[in-house]
C-alpha cells in the first residue's frame, strides 16, 4: 500500500501541488472571516442542569454579567468641583449609543410620593451643576439619608465610590461593544488625568474585552514564535533555504487550514481555539525533518533522487502516520468531555494534525523532487557527538543495570503519587493574568472596596401565582439576604426587598427608620404605588420578579474566591437557605457566571480522568494492530504513564493547581509522548524481524540510532512548546511549561524504561532463521528514521 502511495505522490506531483494551494486558497478566504470570542468560555456541556438553569434564569431576568464599573477612592469625590465632574462623566456615558443605564452618586434616582396619583415618581440628582459646596454637602446629606445605596454605590469608610455602566444585552457578547468600551475607558482616563484621581475599571465585560485583546496579540506573537523556532531548527538540520523554506511553507499551510477550519465549523478564537495554529507548526515540523533525513541518506546510499523518494515516502509513511494518529488522539478525545470550550479545541487540533501530517506527506516529497539534489547532505540528526556518548552509556545502562532503571521508575512514581494528593483543585476567573495585570489589581480594588463585581444570583420559586408578595416569603427571602451578605465574600443584594425598603422609608416621607419592609397592612398600599410607577417610569417590580410575581430575583456582587472555596461556601449555604426557604414550598436556585465558573471547573477535573482514560484505551488499540502483541501494548503505556504521573507530581509538590488551563496538559502530552514510543517499537520490531540479531543487539542498535531521532523530535517539541512561557496567561505558561518538561521526560523513559522492559519481554523469543544475505539486504532497506 504504503508502495502505490509512494507511486502516486511521485506521478501526480503537478495536481497535488495545484490541488493543495487551491485549498489553501479556499481555507484562506475563509479564514479571514474568523472572529474573536467575546463571551465567557463555555465550559460546562449545553444539557449541564447546572448550565440549563442559568439560561432558564437569563431568559427569564436577563443576562448576569452586563455590568462595567468605574471606581475611584479619594476624599476629593464629594468636593464640588470634582463632583461636577463626576457626574458629567456618568451623563456622558449615559448619551453612548449601546449604554441601558448608569448609575453612580453623580446620576442616582430619589423616590418620591405623589399621593394624589397614588405612585411613586423618580427624580434624578444631582440633576444641575453645583456651584456651591453647600449645595454639594446638601446632596451628600441627602445620599447618606437613603440605606439603599449604602454600599452599593459608596463606601463611606474607605471613600470609595463606583458607577454602575449597564450594557445593551443586544450588543454585549458581540465586537460592538469593543469601541464601546475604549470610549468609557478615554472618558474614565480622561477624568482620572483631570482630577489627579487613580481610576479603576472592572466589570465582566471588561475583563472579558481586555482578555479577548490579549489572546489576539497572543495568536500573533504564538505563531510567530512557533515558526522563527521551527526555522532555526531546520537551519542547525539542514542549512539550506530550501530545506527551511518549503517547510516552514508546508506549516503555513497548516496553520491556513486550522484557522479556516474553525470558521467552517463556526468557531471562534478563544484562549484554547488561539493555540491551535502554533501547536500545529510545533507538531507538523517533525514530519518534515524525518522526510529530509530519509531523503539526505538514501542518497549518501546511491545518490538516485527520484528512488530516494520513493523509498522515503515507502518507508516513513506508516511510522509518521501512527505518531501523528496518537498526537491527534490526545486532542481528540477532548471532544467527548462534552465541554464546548475543549469540543471545539480538540476537534479542530486533531483534524488538522492529520490535515498537515497529509501535506507534509504529499508536498515535501513534491517539491523536493523538483529541486536538485543538494551537493553537501548533511544532515543534523547524525552529528550530536555528544548525544551519541550519552546514548551509547543509555544502552550501557539499560544492558548492565535494568533493576536500578526499574528501582528508580518505581521510587519517582511513589514520590510523585505524594505529590499528586497534594494537587489543588482551584480555578479563579482572572487567576491566569499575572499579579501584576491591571485587570487583577483594578479587581481586588472592587473586591476591597464593594466585595467584588462577580454576579451571583438568586432565583426563589415560590411555586404559586403572586407568591412572592406575601409578607411571609419576604420576610423569610429577606432572611437569606442577610445571611448570605453576612458572608465577606458576598456584597450586600439587590432584590424585590431592597426596592421595597426603599419604597417604604419614602412612603413614610423619607424617614430611614422607615427602611424595612412593608407589614402586612402596609403592604398592599405600596404595592400599588409601586405597580402604578410603570406609567412612565417602568413598573418597579420587573427587574426583581416574572410577570406572574411567582419567582423573586436576589442579585448579590462576589469576589473571585476560586472554585474550590466557593463550592465550600456554597455547600455551607445550602442547608442554611432550606432552613429559610424549604424545599418543599420554594424552589431556590443559586447561579449566575461565578457559579458557572466553579462547576465547570469541577466538570473538567471529573472529565481529565475520562478523557486520559479514553486516550490510553485508544493508542493501547492503535499499538495492538501495529504490533499485535499484548504484551507490548502493556510495558508500552509504562514509559508514557509514568512522565503524566511525574508532572502530576511536580504541580502538587509547587502548588499549581488543576484548572481549566492546566488540565489540557495530561491528554496532549500523552499523545505526543506515545509518538516517541512508536519510533522506538517500530525501529525495535524491523530489526528483531529482518535481521538475526539478539535481542540485546537489537536494543543497542536502536538505542544509539533512533534515539538520535527521537531526542532530536523531543527538543523541535521541547523548545516549541517553550514559546507558550512568554504568555501573559498564567495557565498558558504553565501548560507550556510542563508539556516541555513532561516531553522530555518522557524521552528518558522511552530510552531506558522502554528498552529495559523490551529486553525482558522478549529474551527467550523464538525468532526464525534469516540467511546472511537476507539479512544484509533488510538492513540496508531498514528505516533509519
Amino acid at each position: 500500500m504504503w508502495s502505490k502511495l509512494s507511486n502516486a505522490i511521485l506521478k501526480n506531483r503537478v495536481l497535488i501541488i495545484i490541488l493543495f494551494v487551491a485549498a489553501t486558497i479556499f481555507m484562506g478566504w475563509q479564514a479571514k472571516n474568523i472572529k474573536l470570542s467575546y463571551a465567557g468560555a463555555k465550559i460546562l456541556p449545553l444539557t449541564d442542569s447546572v448550565f440549563v438553569k442559568y439560561n432558564a434564569f437569563k431568559k427569564q431576568f436577563g443576562e448576569d454579567g452586563s455590568i462595567v464599573v468605574i471606581g475611584v477612592k479619594s476624599e476629593k469625590i464629594f468636593q464640588k468641583d470634582t463632583y461636577n465632574k463626576w457626574a458629567q462623566l456618568s451623563n456622558e456615558l449615559q448619551q453612548i449609543k449601546g449604554i441601558k443605564g448608569v448609575l453612580s452618586i453623580g446620576k442616582f434616582f430619589e423616590l418620591q410620593k405623589d399621593t394624589v396619583n397614588q405612585k411613586f415618581t423618580v427624580q434624578a440628582l444631582p440633576g444641575n451643576t453645583f456651584t456651591t459646596q453647600a449645595e454639594m454637602d446638601s446632596l451628600k446629606s441627602k445620599l447618606n439619608q437613603l440605606p439603599f445605596y449604602k454600599g452599593l454605590l459608596y463606601n463611606n469608610e474607605t471613600n470609595a465610590t463606583l458607577m454602575a455602566v449597564t450594557f445593551d444585552q443586544k450588543i454585549l457578547n458581540s465586537a460592538a461593544r469593543n469601541p464601546i468600551l475604549k470610549q468609557i475607558e478615554e472618558k474614565a482616563i480622561a477624568f482620572s488625568k483631570s482630577e489627579g484621581i487613580e481610576i479603576h475599571l472592572s466589570g465582566l465585560p471588561y475583563i472579558r474585552t481586555a482578555t479577548s485583546k490579549l489572546v489576539s496579540n497572543e495568536f500573533v506573537l504564538f505563531l510567530g514564535l512557533s515558526i522563527l523556532v521551527s526555522a532555526l531548527i531546520l537551519v542547525i538540520f539542514f542549512r539550506s533555504f530550501s530545506a527551511v523554506f518549503f517547510p516552514i511553507l508546508v506549516v503555513i499551510m497548516g496553520v491556513i487550514w486550522s484557522v479556516g477550519t474553525l470558521v467552517l465549523f463556526g468557531y471562534e478564537i478563544t484562549i484554547l481555539t488561539g493555540l491551535i495554529p502554533p501547536l500545529i507548526v510545533i507538531i507538523g515540523i517533525p514530519n518534515s525533518i524525518l522526510l529530509l533525513n530519509k531523503y539526505h541518506n538514501e542518497l549518501k546510499k546511491h545518490g538516485d533522487k527520484d528512488k530516494a523518494w520513493q523509498i522515503t515516502v515507502e518507508r516513513i509513511s506508516v511510522t509518521t502516520l501512527i505518531a501523528n494518529i496518537t498526537a491527534a488522539i490526545g486532542f481528540g478525545v477532548l471532544y467527548f468531555t462534552g465541554s464546548e470550550l475543549l469540543m471545539q479545541f480538540g476537534s479542530v487540533a486533531a483534524i488538522n494534525v492529520m490535515f498537515t501530517w497529509l501535506m507534509s506527506l504529499c508536498l515535501i516529497p513534491a517539491i523536493f523532487s523538483y529541486l536538485p539534489a543538494p551537493k553537501s547532505k548533511v544532515s543534523g540528526v547524525h552529528k550530536a557527538n555528544l548525544l551519541d556518548r550519552i546514548l551509547v552509556k543509555t544502552d550501557t545502562l539499560v544492558q548492565q543495570k535494568s533493576a536500578t532503571i526499574y528501582i528508580i521508575t518505581i521510587l519517582l512514581t511513589i514520590i510523585s503519587l505524594v505529590g499528586v494528593y497534594r494537587i489543588n483543585v482551584n480555578g479563579y476567573v482572572v487567576d491566569d493574568l499575572p499579579k501584576s495585570s491591571k485587570i487583577l489589581t483594578d479587581l481586588k480594588f472592587f473586591e476591597k472596596n464593594f466585595e467584588g463585581i462577580l454576579p451571583l444570583e438568586i432565583s426563589v420559586d415560590t411555586k404559586r401565582k403572586n407568591g412572592v408578595l406575601s409578607v411571609s416569603t419576604l420576610n423569610k427571602i429577606d432572611k437569606m439576604e442577610q445571611m448570605i451578605s453576612a458572608y465577606p465574600e458576598f456584597s450586600r443584594s439587590i432584590s424585590l426587598n431592597t426596592g421595597l425598603k426603599y419604597a417604604t422609608q419614602v412612603f413614610y416621607n423619607s424617614d430611614t427608620n422607615f427602611y424595612r419592609l412593608p407589614t402586612d397592612f402596609e403592604k398592599n398600599f405600596i404595592l400599588i404605588y409601586a405597580a402604578n410607577s410603570g406609567k412612565g417610569n417602568g413598573n418597579m417590580l420587573t427587574n426583581f420578579v416574572d410577570k406572574d410575581k411567582q419567582t423573586a430575583r436576589i442579585s448579590f456582587q462576589m469576589a473571585d474566591i476560586g472554585s474550590k472555596k466557593l463550592d465550600q461556601v456554597l455547600e455551607e449555604l445550602k442547608p442554611r437557605i432550606d432552613s429559610i426557604l424549604s424545599p418543599k414550598r420554594f424552589n431556590v436556585t443559586l447561579t449566575g457566571s461565578s457559579i458557572i465558573f466553579s462547576k465547570g471547573t469541577d466538570y473538567l477535573l471529573k472529565h481529565l480522568f475520562e478523557s486520559i482514560g479514553l486516550a490510553i484505551v485508544l493508542i493501547s488499540l492503535l499499538r495492538l494492530a501495529q504490533f499485535r502483541s499484548i504484551g507490548i501494548m502493556f510495558i508500552s503505556l509504562l514509559p508514557n504513564i509514568v512522565p503524566l504521573i511525574i508532572t502530576a507530581g511536580l504541580m502538587g509538590f509547587f502548588g499549581i493547581a488543576l484548572k481549566p488551563s492546566t488540565i489540557l496538559i495530561f491528554t496532549i502530552a500523552f499523545g505526543l509522548a506515545s509518538d516517541q514510543t512508536i519510533y522506538f517499537l517500530t525501529r525495535y520490531q524491523q530489526e528483531l524481524n529482518l535481521t538475526n540479531y539478539s535481542v540485546s543487539k537489537v536494543i543497542s542498535d536502536t538505542i544509539t540510532e533512533t534515539g538520535v531521532s527521537m531526542t532530536h523530535i523531543a527538543l523541535i517539541l521541547f523548545f516549541g512548546f517553550g514559546i507558550f512561557t512568554a504568555s501573559t496567561f498564567g495557565g498558558t505558561v504553565i501548560l507550556g511549561f510542563l508539556l516541555s518538561i513532561t516531553l522530555i521526560v518522557a524521552l528518558i523513559f522511552n530510552l531506558t524504561l522502554l528498552p529495559a522492559l523490551m529486553l525482558w519481554l522478549d529474551k527467550n523469543k523464538k525468532r526464525k532463521h534469516i540467511s546472511d544475505a537476507e539479512v544484509a539486504k533488510n538492513l540496508e532497506n531498514l528505516d533509519d528514521h
